[in-house]
């Protein structure tokens, strides 16, 4: 471990500075998707199990544009770091009329939401809702692009506090919203679980106002003038952001599908595998959060470093996160294991559920250790701006291997006999290890080669 050394403590702590408003923010999200879930089903169970099945049809249109947002981040922290400040307004207003378009795209959906609705098999009890909740989450598009385009152009300048604070702001919006949206408070209609899309539109709208005002407001911005003056359009600046962030934003649908793959393959052998599959995946994405936080932040800081021309500096900087990355997967992979019967306490007492999740949860354990190493190495390579290779080799491990050993261990008797959940969480860990790996050492050939120039370089 590194840490022994000033020059890993300090960029360790450079990291962590800009990491810890990250981690608060995305804890905020997960607060606001569980805030929706719990008032649903304070409603009714139907209205619950509806906006579940909406946000598995809005989850992949949701990614995909914060992927694609993600694109901004290494191209204006690397314009930071060579003093490049006056270029990013026109990074910023590309991303922002890119992110524009695909949202109005998708905004299309509308035409066929009936039509997904019965290719997903939604039971007839359901469509109303589900469809009516889809519906006002297409139109909060257009203020989640505002504000992801914002958010990331803030975050590539190392800014991270505004994230936090708005979406603070976001989830302080969201709660009374759905009691007045879902109940009919102040003598508006009853809309049950629908009503929590109409409540998000009216929270994408708050947040996408109060980064503009922020940015156009707060002294240490305006130096960057993102949106007092317009700046002309540039088909290359625009080539250039969508040949970084597409493929994010492809990558995170790997992912998405992933998962949303196995629940649909659990779906045959009864509910109460696919409730602990959930409960292993739900609470899996929480104890992610802190990993992903960190990794987001070594994307930040790897590309501010690239555009400072201090190549060396990068890989002290992955050294050091990587390293704590893994000991705080450790560590709360060993308090999951430890905790397992509270943790799953929190979601359900049934014992059926129960002995099903166990299991699980412990594969799931493991399963954060190579999360953390995978995601350190995702980020590194997107602030080295390197993410098309990052696409193949997540493609490759969850789709061509991950998934179908796991299909083969889990629901077949080739090798053992079926492992049902167990079975595919192995496949998915496994395929999850192989990523990380390929993607470590997809890290290190970057690096040497960055060693080659820079020596190339010195020499001439």
């Amino acid at each position: 471990m590194p840490f022994n050394t000033p020059l890993y403590r300090i960029e360790l702590k450079q990291v962590l500075t800009i990491a810890w408003p990250l981690l608060i923010a995305q804890l905020t999200q997960i607060g606001m998707g569980v805030a929706d879930t719990i008032m649903a089903g304070q409603y009714s169970a139907l209205d619950m199990a509806s906006v579940a099945v909406g946000f598995s049809v809005m989850s992949p249109i949701l990614f995909f544009i914060q992927g694609v947002a993600l694109g901004l981040v290494p191209i204006v922290s690397g314009l930071l770091g060579r003093r490049s400040e006056q270029l990013v307004a026109s990074q910023a207003q590309h991303m922002l009329l890119i992110l524009l378009c695909i949202s109005v795209l998708f905004i299309n959906v509308y035409w066929f939401i009936d039509s997904i609705l019965l290719w997903f098999d939604v039971p007839a009890n359901m469509q109303p809702i589900t469809r009516d909740y889809i519906v006002y989450m297409l139109f909060a598009l257009p203020g989640f692009a505002i504000y992801q385009a914002v958010r990331q152009t803030c975050e590539g300048l190392s800014i991270t506090s505004p994230t936090m604070v708005i979406m603070f702001i976001g989830l302080l919006v969201n709660i009374p919203a759905n009691a007045v949206f879902i109940y009919g408070w102040f003598g508006l209609p009853q809309m049950g679980g629908a009503g929590c899309g109409l409540a998000t539109m009216l929270v994408y709208i708050v947040m996408a106002i109060a980064t503009i005002i922020y940015t156009i407001y707060a002294k240490h911005m305006q130096q960057f003038s993102l949106f007092t003056q317009l700046i002309r359009f540039e088909w290359r600046t625009t080539v250039e952001l969508l040949s970084i962030g597409i493929p994010i934003a492809l990558t995170f649908l790997t992912e998405v599908t992933l998962f949303a793959a196995v629940a649909i393959l659990l779906s045959p052998l009864g509910h109460l595998q696919v409730a602990a599959h959930q409960i292993a995946i739900n609470f899996s994405s929480v104890v992610f959060m802190l990993p992903l936080s960190i990794a987001m932040a070594v994307a930040i800081r790897v590309s501010y470093l690239m555009g400072q021309g201090k190549r060396q500096d990068t890989i002290i900087t992955i050294r050091a996160a990587r390293w704590f990355a893994i000991i705080c997967a450790c560590v709360t992979a060993s308090l999951t294991v430890y905790f397992a019967h509270y943790i799953i306490s929190i979601y359900t007492v049934d014992y059926a559920v129960t002995e099903y999740a166990l299991p699980i949860l412990f594969l799931a354990a493991l399963f954060q250790i190579s999360d953390a190493v995978q995601v350190i190495s995702a980020n590194a390579l997107r602030g080295y701006k390197d993410t098309t290779w990052m696409l193949g080799m997540c493609i490759i491990s969850y789709w061509f291997l991950g998934l179908p050993l796991g299909v083969v261990l889990g629901l077949t008797d080739y090798w053992v006999p079926a492992m049902e959940a167990q079975g595919l969480w192995i496949g998915i860990i496994i395929g999850l290890s192989v990523a990380a790996l390929l993607l470590h050492f997809r890290m290190k050939y970057f690096q040497r080669s960055l060693k080659v120039g820079y020596q190339l370089k010195v020499k001439n």
